[in-house]
C-alpha cells in the first residue's frame, strides 16, 4: 500500500462538495456467522442520517453517518429481539451506531477512508473501504464495505453462537446538498 499526499480522485469522480446520504435508498446490509461457523445470517439496519464532503483534496474529505441500532431486521423475530437487547447491541441503551471519517487514500486500485465506529458506547478505529462509485441522476451512488470485531465494542456476549466479525455492506446514494 503506497500512499502519497499528492493523489487525487480519478477525473470520473463525483464533484467536490457537500452529499447528503438518503436514508430511503441507502441499505446497509451485516452479515455474520452465527452456529458456530455453520451458518451465515443476514441483517439490515436503516440509516438515519448521513453526509459526505467530497474535497478536491482526498485528504480533506470527510463522512458521518448514523445507523438505527433497534432496526436490525433478518426475517426471523426472535433474533431481531436478541439482536437489539441488552445481551447484544443494547439499542435503548445505544440506539445510535455511527461511523465519522477524516481523509480518503489510496489503496491498491481502491480507495479507503479512515475513521471510528461507535456502537454499544464504544469508539473503535474502522476502516470503511470504497467500491463501485458512480454518478446517477445529479447524485452518486457508491458501496461501502467494513470488517467490525464486535468484542472490541464490548459485545462479547453469546461466543459460539454469534460470530466475532460482523461484515458490512452498504449501498448509499447521496445527493447534493
Amino acid at each position: 500500500m503506497t500512499e502519497h499526499a499528492s493523489d487525487t480522485f480519478p477525473a470520473d469522480a463525483p464533484p467536490p462538495g457537500t452529499y447528503t446520504l438518503d436514508p430511503e435508498r441507502t441499505t446497509i446490509r451485516a452479515d455474520v456467522k452465527a452456529m458456530f461457523g455453520l451458518l451465515t445470517v443476514h441483517g439490515t439496519f436503516r440509516l438515519r442520517s448521513g453526509q459526505v464532503l467530497i474535497a478536491a483534496d482526498p485528504a480533506a474529505s470527510t463522512v458521518q453517518a448514523s445507523i438505527e441500532a433497534g432496526s436490525f431486521a433478518s426475517g426471523n423475530a426472535t433474533r431481531d429481539a436478541d439482536v437489539v437487547s441488552a445481551a447484544l447491541l443494547d439499542a435503548k441503551a445505544y440506539p445510535e451506531i455511527t461511523f465519522t471519517g477524516q481523509g480518503a487514500r489510496r489503496d491498491g486500485d481502491g480507495w479507503v477512508v479512515p475513521g471510528s465506529v461507535t456502537a454499544h458506547g464504544t469508539a473503535v478505529p474502522a476502516e470503511a473501504r470504497l467500491g463501485d462509485v458512480r454518478l446517477e441522476a445529479g447524485g452518486v451512488r457508491f458501496q461501502v464495505t467494513a470488517r467490525l470485531d464486535r468484542t472490541s465494542f464490548g459485545v462479547t456476549k453469546k461466543k459460539g453462537m454469534v460470530g466475532r466479525t460482523v461484515d458490512v455492506v452498504i449501498e448509499a446514494v447521496a445527493q447534493p446538498v
